[in-house]
């Protein structure tokens, strides 16, 4: 045995044996390896990031190939409504020149009123030879016609009227008739006994409190039976030339269409629109509209590509816009068909108008 102090051979003064100092030296530079190589495992998972987008940039370059980025950006595009600068080049056979319509959602009220005036100026010059398309040689007859006119058209209203006239042409002789004689003579109108009764409800009431004579103010003419707002603007307008917005069916659906107001009550309809217009342009306007919409503007296939205020209109587009096949929808005078009058005014008939066949005519 070793002397006692003394270590014994192969033992450190410590008491630690040699065999123990060896792995610790040997663990301490293993420790450290991994520090070292710790980048080296972060610079491939870069590179394998970087590799894998390369990868789907090529993948989204191939012809083909669904990428999600170019996919789902091309129908954005394709927001804006495009729409020709005139209409009317299109119908002759040229290329319409686009122009992009920007929806008027939130259009200022100047801007609306201007865009207004400038398609009744449009529809102006399509149209100059406007006119009321009832049949009429005055105010009786003309309030008469239009009662008629409720559920059915000008044309059968226009082919009706002769007949009545001819055996009843005053208030006196309609108030004083057979309602029986007049159905028979009013069935082709549709709703005969209804009208019937108001016709000569109407007659009696113009006898018996207006002296025979059709009177020219609104509260007046509203309270003769089946007369309403419509009606007596239509006699105002047309008759007594007093401006008079009339709100048919029509009118209604066009102004709605070009967003002039969103309304759907006739009378706020009216009132919405005469405060874009000036009162003196009232009459005319409603000619210009009603024209439109009976010619072009249709209610379910609107002759876009024909459209003279396609630039000015938020709805083109809802109808057929080549301008070929639009043109094959256009009606009566646009259309080379009959109008809706018999007697038509001479401008109608010169600017290439025809007039409508007599009833049983075919």
């Amino acid at each position: 045995m070793a002397p006692a102090g003394k270590p014994a051979a192969g033992e450190s003064p410590a008491g630690e044996s040699p065999v123990k100092k060896t792995p610790a030296a040997k663990r301490a530079p293993a420790k450290k390896a991994p520090a070292k190589q710790a980048p080296a495992r972060k610079a491939p998972a870069k590179k394998a990031a970087s590799s894998k987008r390369a990868a789907l940039g090529k993948k989204a370059a191939v012809p083909g190939k669904k990428s999600a980025a170019p996919v789902r950006k091309a129908p954005t595009a394709k927001k804006a409504t495009i729409a020709p600068k005139k209409a009317t080049a299109g119908v002759k056979g040229a290329a319409p020149a686009k122009t992009v319509v920007h929806p008027p959602g939130d259009e200022s009220r100047t801007a609306l009123v201007r865009r207004a005036r400038r398609i009744n100026r449009e529809l102006a010059e399509v149209y100059p030879y406007a006119h009321p398309e009832l049949d009429f040689a005055n105010p009786f007859q003309l309030v008469v016609a239009t009662v008629l006119s409720a559920q059915t058209t000008d044309l059968r209203v226009n082919q009706t009227t002769p007949a009545l006239f001819a055996r009843y042409p005053a208030p006196e002789d309609l108030a004083a008739a057979n309602p029986e004689e007049v159905e028979e003579i009013l069935r082709p109108c549709g709703f005969f006994r209804a009208k019937t009764k108001s016709v000569i409800g109407l007659s009696k009431a113009l006898v018996e409190d207006f002296g025979g004579e059709v009177p020219g103010r609104l509260e007046d003419l509203v309270k003769l039976p089946g007369v309403g707002r419509k009606t007596a603007f239509v006699v105002l307008g047309n008759a007594f030339g007093r401006p008079g917005i009339t709100v048919d069916t029509h009118f209604q659906r066009l102004v709605r269409r070009w967003r002039w107001t969103g309304e759907t009550d006739p009378d706020k309809i009216e009132a919405a629109v005469g405060a874009l217009f000036p009162k003196s342009d009232w009459t005319d306007l409603s000619h210009h509209v009603i024209w439109h919409g009976r010619r072009i503007c249709h209610a379910r296939k609107p002759a876009c590509g024909a459209c003279p205020i396609a630039p000015l209109c938020p709805a083109y587009g809802e109808g057929e816009t080549d301008p070929e096949k639009a043109k094959k929808l256009l009606k009566y005078e646009k259309g080379g068909f009959p109008g809706q009058r018999l007697n038509p005014p001479q401008a109608y008939l010169d600017a290439g108008g025809k007039p409508a066949p007599p009833l049983g005519a075919g």
